[in-house]
C-alpha cells in the first residue's frame, strides 16, 4: 500500500522522472560504450570457450553470412576456420552514434546497433598506419 505522501512526491516528481527517462532511453554515450564493451566481452568469452553457436549469434547478418558464403558452410561450422585470435580484456571503446570500436589487448573488434544489441561487424582487426583496420572477419 502507497502512503499518501508518497503518492504527492511521485506525481511532483512525474514529468521530470519522464523526461529523465526518455532521455535515457536514448542511451547515454557511457551507457553505448558500456553496452558495446559487454558485446564485446561475450563475443571474446565465446570465442575463448569454443562456443561457436554464441560466436555466431554474435555477429552482425552481413558478417554471418560473409563468414558462411567465404567457407561454404553453415556459420556454426565455418567461424572456425577463421582463426580468430584471442582479443584478451577490453582496453578501449569508441562509440559514433550506432557504430562502435572497441580495443582489446589483442585485437580489436568494430561493432553496429541493432535492435537486438550491438552486433560485431569486423573482427580479428589490425591497426595499419595510414591505412584501413585490416580484418579476417568482416560484413560484406
Amino acid at each position: 500500500m502507497v502512503s499518501g505522501r508518497r503518492r504527492r512526491a511521485g506525481r511532483a516528481l512525474g514529468p521530470g522522472c519522464v523526461l529523465v527517462l526518455a532521455l535515457a532511453g536514448c542511451g547515454g554515450a557511457g551507457e553505448r560504450e558500456a553496452d558495446a564493451s559487454a558485446a564485446a566481452a561475450a563475443f571474446e568469452k565465446a570465442l575463448a570457450g569454443g562456443d561457436r553457436a554464441a560466436q555466431c549469434s554474435a555477429l552482425a547478418p552481413q558478417t554471418r553470412a560473409e563468414v558462411e558464403d567465404s567457407e561454404e558452410e553453415t556459420c556454426v561450422d565455418a567461424v572456425g576456420a577463421q582463426d580468430l585470435p584471442a582479443g584478451g580484456p577490453v582496453s578501449g571503446v569508441d562509440v559514433y552514434g550506432r557504430q562502435a570500436r572497441v580495443v582489446l589487448a589483442s585485437d580489436t573488434l568494430f561493432l553496429a546497433q541493432f535492435p537486438g544489441g550491438w552486433k560485431i561487424v569486423a573482427a580479428g582487426c589490425r591497426p595499419r598506419p595510414g591505412q584501413p583496420y585490416q580484418c579476417s572477419v568482416k560484413g560484406g
